[in-house]
């Protein structure tokens, strides 16, 4: 599984990544964390508030930071 942060690496994003993290260990499922600073790429998932949340390739959130437990619905 390949989670994705968009973002600037603003507190904001590091803690989405943290609970991204944390939710992955928690459903026992091996991720890879994967960091997107490029506007351009943020763009083209049609993110226009950050941080963005993408798994998998799919973009399931944007402009807040998701707990760990809203995560793991995703996951």
């Amino acid at each position: 599984m390949i989670i994705k942060i968009l973002g600037s690496g603003c507190r904001k994003c590091v803690a989405l990544g943290d609970n991204a993290r944390a939710a992955a260990a928690a459903a026992g499922k091996p991720a890879e964390i994967v960091k997107v600073t490029d506007f351009a790429a943020i763009a083209a998932y049609g993110v226009m508030s950050t941080p963005g949340l993408v798994i998998d390739e799919k973009l399931v959130s944007s402009g807040k930071v998701l707990s760990a437990e809203e995560i793991g619905k995703f996951i």
